[in-house]
């Protein structure tokens, strides 16, 4: 392949390139055959191999002692600290855990495991937010062009879940719109699927995953909320006008 970018193909696709570096690289996607048939292939050779890979369940001390870990660091780190350091022990659990997404089987668990793998990914970025705004005005038209459809953008600052901003990240081989809100500490990634699926509510490592329908798209929400307060957000996003 004659690209400059191609070298960066099996870097983006294990997550290895830093926020500037994919942001670059995702649109160089955008106009390069070459790239995204090799990333496809790429991305086809691994699944591939883990579906024919043995597997072994993680041993439960290893579980809990990551568990544990996990606790540790949102308790004791600030700021956006803690952020990176629990998504790098929630990505190791996650990988340890493998079997579980491949017990559920079929297009779903693949879906969710991509949504959390992604949902991590970003916390141990530089920053997980492309565009920092919390104005819907602002965030709304920077999705304009860059996805199929920009999605619907609503803040809900006033009831504790204020807008971040948004991405745009891929799920399989989709590239999709990610809106960013916090709660506290917390981060919540809200992925618009469109054409990609709709996924079911599941856990994994202390996140969950809650299916809803954004504006007319099937979305799903990405979050360490705990059940009420994923419950309370859920609401919120499926009422916006």
């Amino acid at each position: 392949m004659d690209c400059r970018h191609a070298r960066d193909v099996p870097l983006y696709l294990d997550g290895e390139l830093d926020a500037v570096a994919v942001r670059e690289f995702e649109r160089h996607l955008d106009g390069c055959d070459d790239c995204r048939a090799n990333l496809d292939a790429l991305d086809t050779l691994r699944r591939d191999l883990r579906a024919a890979a043995p597997r072994v369940p993680a041993p439960t001390a290893l579980r809990e002692g990551l568990a544990a870990s996990l606790r540790m660091s949102r308790r004791a780190a600030p700021a956006w600290l803690p952020l990176a350091a629990a998504a790098s022990i929630a990505f190791v659990a996650g990988v340890a855990t493998t079997a579980a997404w491949h017990a559920r089987g079929g297009a779903d668990g693949a879906l969710a495991r991509d949504l959390f793998a992604s949902h991590w990914r970003a916390l141990a970025a530089t920053s997980p937010i492309d565009v920092v705004s919390s104005d819907r005005h602002t965030v709304k038209p920077w999705f304009e062009g860059k996805v199929a459809q920009a999605p619907l953008v609503r803040d809900f600052a006033a009831e504790g879940f204020p807008l971040a901003g948004g991405r745009i990240d891929y799920v399989g081989k989709q590239r999709v719109p990610v809106l960013v809100y916090r709660r506290g500490q917390h981060l919540i990634d809200v992925f618009v699927l469109g054409d990609a699926g709709a996924v079911d509510a599941t856990t994994s490592n202390g996140y969950a995953i809650d299916g809803v329908v954004l504006g007319g798209q099937a979305a799903a929400i990405v979050s360490d909320l705990d059940t009420q307060e994923l419950a309370r957000f859920s609401a919120l996003l499926t009422a916006a006008p």
